[in-house]
């Protein structure tokens, strides 16, 4: 869904696409609000899995998108890190918070957040500079003075020529090696960091065990290594490295930080692993500006949607992959005794991303370069 998301706001605009997914948000957090008995989780379910098909990841590619729009060339990097720092920092409060909310008022309080944040999305974030140049409402005043337009149906088939498709995913693939480059970080820097979220609470709750709250502790630790990094240590770093030298780097710290973890010896080892955080947060900001350059200001929402189309794969096949892993190294018909192995792995998915990662180099921007195809495809 997420190629056809960004696709869809290049045309629409972002702050239209965007209260989508922050409006459909809300609904499961209500029920919970409301009651968490039995019939009403069965219904929370229901909902979130049916709306997280077109929300999960929508609202970070859309707002990715939305900076690319109003940030200069030079400065994505920096602000997309901003941006991930602030979403590290959201994470952080909200993780404290449920140590001192009840069940009850945890789900209210959710539910009232993402309320007020779609509430003020609405009201006060302005529209993207690109849609100064959009011609096409998703919903056009005809429609509201019940006035038919004769070339609705032009307008709907148009529509449907828009959506990507396998050929447009490969053209953007090909369009730029950098580009494709990116797309291999994305999906191996995915398939490792979901596989080391779906193994590592059952590995240290086996090997040292952890408790929740010991694993919550990790994860504040995490949170706040991240955040200070996103918002304070990258923007000095991006002007001196680079962001494809800061991007093997945060490679390079995420692939330690796994190894670490695998062969921990001691409690210890899993919380100075954890401070790793510092360096690994830089990676995704950094994959997201190198894609943001290599396509026009007409095809942002394409690009970011893409990339976060792989990492959504990657979400799927990784717990597939390495959970069974983990589970065999964990149990009694492991064979041979090593209980990290499948995080071992995993840092090994880190590893090709890093390998790949050096292979970039950096080139000029074409964003401007396809400045003009914009109003070709506008046309």
């Amino acid at each position: 869904m997420m190629p056809l998301v960004g696709n869809l706001s290049d045309k629409y605009g972002r702050k239209a696409l965007l209260m989508v997914p922050m409006t459909l948000t809300i609904i499961p957090l209500a029920i919970l609000a409301y009651s968490r008995t039995r019939s009403f989780f069965y219904a929370y379910y229901v909902l979130k899995i049916l709306t997280a098909m077109f929300c999960e990841g929508s609202v970070h590619c859309l707002s990715l998108a939305y900076v690319a729009d109003n940030v200069p060339e030079g400065r994505k990097a920096s602000v997309f890190g901003i941006l991930s720092g602030i979403g590290s920092c959201a994470f952080v409060c909200g993780t404290l918070s449920t140590r001192f909310l009840s069940n009850a008022s945890t789900f209210q309080v959710a539910a009232a957040m993402a309320t007020l944040s779609a509430v003020y999305m609405r009201i006060f974030l302005p529209d993207s500079i690109i849609n100064d140049n959009l011609s096409t409402p998703i919903i056009s005043g005809g429609k509201l003075d019940g006035i038919v337009n004769p070339d609705e149906s032009g307008k709907k088939i148009q529509m449907f020529k828009t959506m990507p498709s396998i050929e447009d995913m490969l053209a953007l693939l090909k369009s730029s090696l950098t580009f494709s480059q990116a797309a291999i970080v994305s999906f191996f820097s995915n398939l490792a960091d979901v596989g080391l979220h779906a193994s590592l609470l059952y590995y240290l709750k086996a090997r040292f065990h952890f408790n929740k709250d010991q694993f919550a502790d990790l994860m504040v630790i995490t949170g706040v290594a991240g955040t200070i990094s996103q918002l304070l240590l990258m923007p000095i770093l991006v002007p001196v490295f680079g962001e494809e030298r800061l991007l093997s780097i945060g490679l390079f710290f995420n692939c330690a930080h796994m190894i670490f973890y695998s062969i921990a010896w001691s409690f210890w080892v899993s919380y100075a692993a954890a401070v790793f955080a510092l360096f690994y947060v830089f990676s995704q900001p950094c994959i997201r500006s190198i894609v943001s350059k290599q396509v026009g200001p007409c095809e942002q929402g394409k690009a970011q949607g893409f990339i976060s189309g792989i990492g959504s794969f990657a979400n799927v096949a990784s717990p597939l992959v390495f959970s069974p892993l983990t589970a065999l190294f964990l149990s009694e018909r492991a064979p041979f005794y090593f209980p990290g192995f499948s995080i071992m792995c995993v840092g090994f998915a880190s590893m090709i991303a890093f390998v790949q990662s050096l292979m970039m180099r950096a080139i000029s921007p074409i964003s401007s370069q396809r400045v003009g195809n914009c109003n070709h495809m506008e046309a």
